[in-house]
């Protein structure tokens, strides 16, 4: 093979790999799209008529993540399945942006952690990294993280709205959520600077509760609980 025929070769596997990547940043960008129509859906659950319809908003969400899994199912189909990590880098964002908002629905609808099957589900792909298009566990527990910083906000919101109860819960589920990523060794960068952000969260709902309690609202809230 001469020098000239080899850089042709070069060129044509270079050529290839753009129209993939090409092909890959479409698909990604509609994911985005449908992304920030389920965050506006449940961005409405902070304000103070929102609370009433969290239910409905929950319904409209998961609706919307039938078209997720259109896309990605679409996705799948764009890149040979052994070189899922070659390609990672443009759909990364968007599976952890998803991955947060199927876990805020699923808090939502039962005050409950999502589990990372339950995500892979809801956006039909993979756990098993051995099938093809899968979600990446760092992926997986960036997106908690992003949750956690949804419910410090909701947390406040609740106030303002005048549901004392549900600030206390969030406390508990997010100590519970700080206790099981102490467990864990993060060597991933990002994702260990997120993971430092969990500690304002923390710290922002304890002030929540904090001033609920000196206003003798969480002692009025546990009453109600009793009864």
């Amino acid at each position: 093979m001469s020098v000239t025929e080899m850089f042709s070769y070069v060129q044509g596997f270079l050529s290839a790999d753009q129209d993939i990547r090409e092909d890959i940043r479409k698909v990604v960008q509609v994911l985005e799209q449908t992304a920030r129509e389920i965050l506006t859906v449940l961005q409405s659950v902070h304000q103070p008529s929102g609370f009433k319809d969290i239910p409905s908003k929950c319904l409209k969400a998961r609706e919307l993540f039938c078209t997720v899994r259109n896309h990605t199912g679409e996705l799948k189909t764009k890149f040979p399945v052994e070189q899922y990590y070659r390609y990672h880098e443009h759909w990364r964002f968007v599976l952890q942006r998803l991955a947060f908002l199927a876990a805020f629905v699923v808090y939502l609808e039962s005050e409950s952690l999502v589990t990372r099957e339950e995500v892979a589900k809801i956006l039909a792909i993979e756990v098993n990294r051995e099938k093809g298009f899968h979600l990446d566990v760092e992926d997986y527990l960036a997106g908690v993280l992003i949750m956690a910083s949804e419910l410090s906000r909701l947390a406040v919101n609740s106030v303002t709205a005048g549901d004392y109860g549900r600030p206390l819960r969030i406390s508990n589920f997010i100590n519970e959520l700080d206790s099981g990523f102490r467990l864990l060794n993060l060597k991933n960068d990002p994702l260990r600077k997120r993971y430092d952000g969990l500690k304002y969260d923390v710290k922002k709902i304890e002030e929540v509760v904090y001033d609920l309690s000196i206003r003798g609202l969480a002692k009025e809230q546990e009453a109600v609980g009793d009864k």
